[in-house]
């Protein structure tokens, strides 16, 4: 039983720290319209910022300042947000599918950079001895898991309770206005371009702080842990809880990841040793399958949005 209950919290646990990414791409595209496709390059910004930074001097990188994690959350999401508002900048006046290949550009080069400057990343043996939040429970699994459950769900909460005011300000509503109908909230006088790179900074760095949550986590981090199927299932995340609804974006990443993970598990039972990465595909099978059979009941998602943009604009769209 006791068993069960570390697996159900460190399962939670993880699939809260994908939540938070989701919360940070419903903000970019579901608030916003932005079609970003480099949610990994983000998160793993923000996780290499904080382990450089919590990390013990030597090592096999540049050698860390072994600061509190707290700290190193901080740091990912400054990093990450600087990163978004540089990229951004250039970026964000291309539109749908250009914005996508070149997000998806930035990610690949984020992981070639992590993959090839070991002196400051350690390459691909990666960032190890990497802090751990409650490390002093470590001998008791259940107590461990149980706390760490509690800080990453006490996170997402406060993030999800603060996206929550925002996308129901004024701000939040400029946003939809934009995505919506740009010209209809360019003739109010509002400013589309900085309002976008505003919700992309911030998206970006909830992402960051995401990847920072993960890294220490689990302790470890590698260029591999931010391929493409990251962003892959953060997307389908989204789709699928029901982009432009926090509340949806929270339930996509727990349904999608709990899906994830048995459909990882059935693999290994049912495949032989030789076949199991080549079987591994079968994972995206099943989220795709699951993303269909969503869109063709729901086309909105789970909890998909609800309002339209007439409501928007009749609620005032604030100062800006």
């Amino acid at each position: 039983m006791l068993d069960v209950l570390g697996y159900l919290a460190f399962f939670l646990t993880t699939a809260l720290s994908y939540a938070l990414m989701c919360l940070g791409l419903n903000l970019q595209w579901g608030q916003t319209g932005l079609f970003n496709v480099g949610i990994a390059g983000f998160a793993a910004i923000g996780a290499y910022a904080s382990a450089m930074l919590t990390t013990p001097p030597g090592g096999n990188h540049f050698g860390g300042f072994d600061l509190p994690i707290l700290i190193g959350w901080i740091g990912a999401m400054l990093a990450s947000g600087l990163a978004a508002a540089i990229i951004g900048a250039i970026t964000l006046r291309l539109r749908a599918d250009y914005l996508a290949i070149t997000t998806f550009g930035i990610a690949i080069v984020i992981q070639l950079f992590a993959l090839n400057a070991q002196s400051f990343t350690g390459g691909a043996f990666g960032i190890g001895f990497i802090p751990r939040p409650f490390a002093n429970l470590a001998e008791h699994a259940l107590a461990f898991e149980l706390a760490n459950l509690a800080l990453v769900g006490g996170v997402t909460l406060l993030v999800f309770l603060a996206l929550e005011r925002l996308v129901r300000s004024p701000w939040g509503r400029v946003l939809r206005a934009i995505r919506e109908d740009e010209t209809a909230a360019l003739s109010l006088g509002k400013n589309a371009k900085r309002f976008r790179l505003q919700a992309f900074v911030l998206g970006s760095a909830i992402m960051g702080l995401a990847g920072a949550i993960q890294g220490h986590f689990i302790g470890f981090i590698a260029p591999e842990n931010y391929l493409s199927a990251i962003t892959f299932q953060v997307w389908a995340m989204l789709i699928i809880g029901g982009s432009g609804n926090n509340r949806g974006a929270l339930v996509g990443a727990i349904l999608v990841w709990g899906l994830w993970s048995l459909s990882g598990a059935a693999m290994t039972t049912i495949f032989p040793p030789e076949q199991q990465v080549r079987a591994a595909a079968l994972q995206i099978v099943a989220i795709g399958v699951l993303m269909a059979t969503i869109l063709l009941l729901r086309p909105r998602g789970i909890l998909g949005e609800q309002m339209t943009v007439s409501r928007h604009l009749e609620g005032g769209t604030g100062d800006g």
